[in-house]
């Protein structure tokens, strides 16, 4: 991989989300060659997705490109490359450009879209994961009102305004009021001569209220907010079928929609190699030790959504969100300066610092330790938090002039096809 020749020992880090890059910013003076592997030469802040997907937001107002954000590290290379497996007995790391030796490896890997082994929906719907993806949405519903705008068929144009959103999580209720303003606000402007109440707005939940991670007091604001933006709310309702035309849900029932986002579920994006032990059923998550120590490997380590560390307080790992991920890079980072000197490990403990969702405008919930609030405050105190961990001076200004914008305009400036998008079919 063209990296220079030298006598320090060699860390590989795979992965430039949350936990890498956290991680990597922190090791500024560690007597090591420093190598970062990702697929993508930026780093990306998830959380604003469904805003790059509502056209909100421009991509790279929430990207950033990983060697401007680790810049300042000594012995610091980055290599755009997908990562195939690893060889823990060789030490070695096999990629789409090569192999690379290490005496240190972390997997920071994160998370992919779980689809439940349902190769259908798989095949139809959209996920919502990376930049990509997310452009992928904004072309398709873009074009599907232009589509609508063009047909004189009434079955045809529901089928094209429909918009079903699977999974009630943060990432599904965010989506959904984003839609919603879109309808109540914009697109009524751009499309006048269509009849906006054809569009429709379905969000399904397997269980039995929304934001299933947060407090009921959250849920039942989110509730409120939702069906106050016209969001239809399915609960205790799975989607079993979708051939890219219709929906099927489990009790039977079908309707036609051309836009099926799924928000439903994430699975580790594990890497074959290491023993089959250590990687926990069903969540594709490794184990790991109090360190972050991959279970059997002393040299390997795993942080972030990837990593599933059991503690009295998470029996069933630590959520996968950006703060164990930022917080357990940190520690790490600390921890890897311990281990060159010599000196024991400190294990890691969680700062839960809680959890928020935004609805739309002037609606958003929050959960902190002892206090749960929702409306204006509560959206404010998630534009601010939000702003605040984007990376990059630039990205922070963009993204408020865009959201000052759109709250005086009611308006999103970014409807843009820039890409169209190819169904596989």
């Amino acid at each position: 991989m063209n990296l220079p020749k030298t006598d320090q020992k060699r860390l590989i880090i795979i992965g430039g989300g949350f936990a890498g890059v956290s991680l990597a910013k922190k090791l500024k003076d560690l007597d090591m060659q420093i190598v970062l592997i990702d697929k993508h030469n930026y780093h990306t802040f998830q959380p604003l997705l469904y805003q790059v997907s509502t056209s909100g937001l421009e991509p790279d107002s929430i990207a950033y490109p990983i060697r401007k954000v680790l810049k300042r590290l000594n012995n610091f290379h980055f290599r755009l490359a997908e990562v195939s497996k690893i060889e823990p007995t060789l030490q070695k790391v096999i990629t789409n450009i090569g192999e690379l030796d290490y005496n240190y490896l972390v997997i920071a890997t994160g998370t992919k879209t779980n689809f439940y082994g349902n190769k259908e929906l798989e095949s139809n719907a959209m996920p919502m994961k990376n930049v990509p993806q997310a452009l992928n949405i904004r072309s398709l519903m873009l074009q599907n009102f232009e589509k609508a705008d063009d047909s004189e068929s009434l079955e045809e144009r529901k089928a094209l305004l429909n918009f079903c959103i699977v999974g009630g999580g943060p990432t599904g209720v965010e989506l959904s009021g984003a839609l919603a303003e879109l309808k109540n606000n914009v697109f009524p402007k751009d499309y006048k001569h269509l009849n906006i109440d054809e569009m429709e707005i379905h969000l399904f939940e397997g269980t039995g209220r929304v934001l299933p991670p947060m407090s009921e007091h959250a849920s039942k604001k989110a509730t409120q907010f939702l069906k106050e933006l016209g969001v239809q709310i399915h609960l205790e309702t799975l989607v079993s079928h979708y051939d890219g035309e219709t929906v099927t849900l489990n009790d039977g029932t079908t309707m036609k929609c051309k836009n099926l986002v799924w928000a439903a579920g994430v699975t580790g994006a594990s890497l074959p190699g290491l023993d089959g032990k250590v990687l926990v059923d069903k969540l594709n998550r490794f184990k790991v030790d109090r360190f972050n120590r991959v279970e059997g490997y002393p040299n390997i380590f795993a942080i972030g959504d990837i990593a599933y560390m059991e503690t009295e307080e998470y029996k069933r790992g630590h959520p996968q969100v950006a703060q164990p991920a930022i917080q357990q890079g940190e520690h790490l980072a600390e921890n890897l300066f311990r281990l060159l000197k010599g000196e024991d490990l400190k294990p890691f403990s969680y700062n839960d610092k809680g959890t928020m969702a935004t609805v739309g405008r002037n609606k958003a919930v929050v959960d902190l330790n002892k206090m749960k609030f929702s409306g204006f405050l509560a959206w404010f105190v998630w534009m601010f938090v939000h702003l605040m961990a984007l990376v990059g001076f630039r990205n922070r200004v963009v993204v408020f002039f865009n959201w000052a914008y759109n709250y005086i305009n009611y308006d999103k400036a970014a409807r843009l096809i820039v890409r169209p998008f190819h169904s596989k079919k």
